[in-house]
């Protein structure tokens, strides 16, 4: 932990800092565990390569396993603030909340009713996951499978292409309902 005697300047820049602030750097290491980002205003950081941190969910609105995925040292980035991390002294900052969230994207061009193609992604006894747009995923529940007795393990395979036909869009929770039974014939 860094006291704000150890570093006052440091101390008075983060607190100068506000939610939603835009904070644009570079990004200066990256670790597993996520990003040190070398902010363009304010001073070092006595102890990380980078006044700024970002957690690999704040990297991108798809899921990453990796943070060379989305970013490579060296790049230039501009980042929202999220909040002061008074234990390590950093800077908390999100590049996903500063790019358009296709999830909202997707919502605003598909409604209740509409009928797509899907790709499925995975297999559960209670489902099938599918991919009913780039980065937007949704569970066809077993319940609207189509057939008497619809088994997804049986009756499925990853990649297989297939239509359904949207229930809900909750934009709060970014989830989409879907159905293959209400698929028109």
């Amino acid at each position: 932990m860094i006291e704000p005697s150890e570093n006052p300047e440091l101390w008075q820049f983060l607190g100068s800092l506000r939610e939603g602030q835009l904070l644009s750097g570079t990004v200066a290491a990256i670790e597993p565990f996520g990003v040190f980002v070398a902010l363009d205003e304010g001073p070092p950081h006595p102890c990380f390569p980078g006044v700024g941190f970002l957690t690999l969910p704040e990297l991108s609105w798809r899921p990453v396993d990796e943070a060379s995925e989305v970013v490579r040292v060296g790049q230039r980035v501009t980042c929202v603030f999220l909040w002061f991390d008074t234990w390590n002294g950093e800077a908390r900052l999100s590049l996903r909340s500063a790019r358009p969230d296709p999830f909202q994207a997707f919502a605003d061009r598909v409604g209740v009713g509409r009928e797509l193609t899907a790709r499925v992604v995975e297999r559960l006894p209670f489902g099938i996951v599918v991919a009913v747009a780039d980065g937007i995923e949704g569970v066809v529940h077993v319940s609207e499978l189509a057939g008497d007795r619809p088994d997804p393990e049986r009756d499925f395979s990853v990649g297989d292409e297939i239509a359904v036909v949207v229930t809900a869009v909750d934009r709060q929770r970014r989830t989409v309902g879907l159905s293959r039974r209400r698929v028109a014939s």
